[in-house]
């Protein structure tokens, strides 16, 4: 029996920021880049990595704002998504990446898709967990936060930071989940932990309202779908407040080989349904990714 496959924890410097990543496997086979949603960070990539290493080579850093990143403060580092995808080519760039499948979930999925649409020859292949770039997508549950995209004033950027709280960070965890026991507590409590950094709230209301710019772009994204037609599997926690189950689906519109599953759980899918969204994984990147 071989040992497990140990994950290793290192930073990388892209101009004033210093990027922590997490990375297991051997360079040498396919790589995934795993991109992180709010409010997580490549925390919620630790059961995924041990059961795909084998296999794959597996980078998951934290974006900008999030989990161990060393980033600048607000007034000195733009906190767009524009700029976090910047940031993640300047990482892919300087730890030597030139092609990955990409791993997109809730915030990386607008990450990952721009540096999609930046590097398209780069990408071997999409895996959409619950990472959405169709309006249809969106759920009522983006209603506060589109009210601020239209009128952001204090007041209704105030309104919007019950999304910060710890009950608020808690309930996008267990959310839809039939059986909450198998949700971590340490995940919504690092989150949370992680939020509570001075100044970091603003940062996450200052990334809320430039979202309308992810909206913006998604017909350039599904253009990319359309014309590029990455391979695309999506495994999608059917139960997600925020990104409904027609957003899983309609990947097949652009690309009518997309291979969608909806899995009886949230939003934060991986944190009961890790084991069958690895499965998922081989058997797709099987059979679009060339073996090395």
């Amino acid at each position: 029996m071989h040992p497990p496959i140990r994950t290793r924890f290192r930073h990388a410097q892209v101009n004033d920021v210093s990027v922590f990543y997490r990375e297991a496997g051997n360079p040498a086979h396919p790589t995934l880049l795993l991109l992180h949603g709010f409010p997580s960070s490549s925390h919620m990539f630790r059961d995924l990595i041990p059961l795909l290493a084998e296999r794959f080579h597996l980078v998951a850093p934290d974006l900008p704002g999030f989990g161990f990143t060393q980033a600048p403060a607000r007034g000195d580092y733009a906190y767009t998504f524009d700029n976090l995808a910047r940031t993640i080519e300047g990482f892919v760039d300087a730890i030597g990446l030139t092609r990955y499948a990409i791993y997109v979930f809730d915030y990386g999925a607008p990450v990952g898709f721009r540096v999609a649409l930046s590097r398209p020859e780069r990408v071997t292949a999409i895996i959409s967990q619950n990472g959405n770039a169709y309006e249809e997508g969106l759920s009522d549950g983006w209603a506060p936060i589109r009210t601020y995209w239209t009128d952001p004033t204090q007041e209704n950027r105030d309104a919007i930071r019950f999304l910060l709280t710890f009950e608020g960070t808690k309930w996008q965890y267990v959310h839809g989940v039939p059986d909450e026991s198998k949700v971590a507590p340490e995940s919504y409590t690092l989150d949370h932990a992680l939020l509570t950094r001075p100044d970091n709230d603003e940062i996450q209301l200052d990334l809320f309202l430039n979202y309308a710019s992810n909206v913006g772009l998604y017909p350039a994204f599904q253009d990319y779908f359309r014309t590029r037609k990455p391979p695309v599997l999506a495994a999608w926690g059917r139960h997600d407040p925020f990104f409904l189950p027609p957003g899983a689906e309609a990947f097949r519109r652009d690309n009518p080989n997309a291979d969608v599953h909806l899995l009886d759980t949230g939003h934060f899918a991986l944190e009961t349904h890790a084991v069958e969204i690895a499965g998922l994984m081989e058997g797709f990147l099987g059979r679009v990714i060339a073996r090395t």
